[in-house]
């Protein structure tokens, strides 16, 4: 079983639910398709999704410059659609439509104890990183926090990451745990678990009843996965009663905010112009919006191999930025024609370029017609955001309607 495997066997199904989201940069390039997008469209045929602009999170490291975000947002949603994310398929939104966000992060902030979020890795990394900056600012150190709202809201068990975002998962794990621990803990919870429990039947509730025991006594797991999915085959209790259950199980309170777990993405490959990590602030990308000719032009004027001064020197691929395309784009046949004809220098850097120029000029073909097309309709873009934002909302006032009822906030209404 690999680690997604793992993931999903600790995830309730209603709590299969992806949740993403990307800072809006402006225009994406290769570098974001094959890192995120082309994940998205698999990923939304598969789970139930919601993709969602973090324009609020721009703020915490743009906060002096706004002015940007607007047209930043425009240009990243048309490119999303152009990639094919479906709007059918998934939840497409803006964070800042959805004060809910907000609010969620106003109550986890009473809750976090300060040194969870100064241990964030990313803190001190980005803090060196952007030096020209004044990030010493409670935005800044209360992002991931903000991430965290930002899946707990959509009670989301699944969120696609790479490795080094791991972490900023696992201090949503920890949150949510500290909340259901403080505000799970119902009146009278266990009376409420064992009433749950009788109405999925006596035979039912028996083996729950030596599930939970097994596991609870001596830890073990399988019949922690069967009491699991005892539960969630269950078509005679609640939502609400299936959550009581599944924290009685673990002996928590009542799961009010799921734990979510890491969904790993493959780590991209995609290199930028320059041998580097594709990247705007590296100056080595192509966008998903360039014609054949701009590609054409900025993948003819890579560097290659500097022992390759003339035609008849010698290369070697390992040490050219062009190899790295080769790898992404090239089957095997073409790749041991480079190997060859570079190490014995009979083609030329010009004749080793064509194959991933065309490569890459058929792959953006599709995407730069579709964003052609949503850029002559702003009015259906704007439709699918409105739609979006409207449906997600939906889902947040949800969840926020029961934590503010399990933390007393809904006493005066």
């Amino acid at each position: 079983m690999d680690s997604n495997e793992l993931s999903l066997s600790k995830v309730a199904n209603q709590h299969a639910r992806v949740l993403s989201g990307m800072r809006p940069t402006g225009r994406l390039h290769l570098g974001h398709y094959h890192g995120v997008l082309k994940n998205w469209v698999e990923l939304q045929h598969e789970y139930p999704c919601f993709f969602f602009i973090a324009d609020w999170h721009a703020l915490t490291t743009h906060y002096d410059d706004p002015s940007i975000i607007p047209g930043s947002v425009w240009d990243m949603v048309i490119d999303w659609l152009a990639a094919g994310v479906n709007p059918n398929e998934a939840t497409l939104f803006v964070q800042s439509r959805v004060p809910e966000h907000a609010e969620l992060h106003l109550l986890l902030s009473m809750i976090t104890p300060l040194g969870w979020l100064e241990r964030v890795p990313s803190y001190k990394d980005q803090q060196e990183k952007l030096k020209e900056k004044d990030l010493a600012t409670y935005g800044f150190l209360g992002y991931p926090l903000l991430q965290s709202a930002d899946i707990m809201l959509y009670k989301a068990g699944l969120v696609p990451v790479g490795e080094d975002q791991v972490a900023h998962v696992e201090l949503t794990r920890e949150v949510a745990r500290r909340f259901n621990h403080i505000y799970g803990k119902e009146a009278d919870f266990g009376d409420k678990a064992e009433t749950a429990a009788k109405k999925m039947g006596k035979k039912n509730a028996r083996l729950y009843a030596r599930y939970r025991k097994e596991w609870q006594e001596r830890g073990d797991e399988e019949a922690l996965a069967a009491a699991r999915a005892l539960l969630e085959g269950q078509q005679n209790i609640t939502v609400s009663d299936r959550d009581r259950l599944f924290g009685y199980l673990e002996g928590s309170g009542k799961v009010i905010l799921p734990e979510p777990q890491p969904l790993l993405t493959r780590a991209s490959k995609m290199p930028g112009l320059d041998g580097q990590k594709m990247s705007k602030s590296y100056g080595n990308t192509i966008s998903l919006r360039a014609d054949p000719d701009e590609v054409s032009q900025q993948m003819r004027t890579m560097p290659t191999d500097p022992a390759r001064v003339r035609r008849n020197d010698p290369g070697d691929p390992s040490k050219c930025p062009v190899w790295q395309f080769h790898e992404v784009y090239s089957d095997k046949q073409v790749c041991d024609w480079v190997q060859e004809g570079c190490r014995s220098a009979s083609i030329g850097c010009v004749d080793c370029k064509q194959p991933v120029i065309d490569a890459v000029v058929n792959e953006l073909q599709p995407m730069r017609e579709r964003a052609a097309e949503f850029e002559s309709d702003p009015d259906v873009v704007r439709t699918i955001i409105n739609e979006g934002c409207e449906a997600a909302r939906e889902v947040a006032y949800d969840t926020m309607t029961e934590v503010r009822e399990v933390m007393s906030l809904e006493a005066i209404r």
